[in-house]
């Protein structure tokens, strides 16, 4: 069984800095793409950015320039530094991967969510 379970939110101060984490566990052969998402109250769960497995990186137009998505493949775990945060920032942030364990096919994953609250 594969479980991803993110960590790293809380509240901070507009213009403050915040890093999540996602560490996926499991019997894991492979992983593709790993994404960071977010939702927002009354909103729809929109992607943040995206990191391959080669390192390649993507970003949301909202969020590029104060966000940075890594990911370490050894430890399987990604990662998302966000800097220069804004109330609108404000969002439970969800992790995803795609994911091949020994025996099954590739398949995609969600973590439980992190809140991220930005306010002064």
């Amino acid at each position: 069984q594969v479980q991803l379970v993110e960590s790293g939110g809380g509240l901070v101060q507009p213009g403050g800095s915040l890093r999540l984490s996602c560490a996926a566990s499991g019997n894991i052969f492979s992983i593709d793409a790993m994404d960071w998402y977010r939702q927002a109250p009354g909103k729809l769960r929109e992607l943040v950015a995206t990191v391959t497995s080669g390192g390649s990186t993507n970003y949301a137009a909202s969020v590029k320039g104060r966000f940075t998505v890594s990911r370490d493949n050894a430890k399987n775990t990604m990662y998302l530094q966000m800097n220069s945060l804004k109330p609108e920032d404000t969002a439970v942030y969800y992790c995803y991967a795609d994911i091949a364990v020994v025996g099954v096919p590739w398949h995609g994953y969600w973590g439980q969510g992190t809140q991220v609250t930005v306010s002064s």
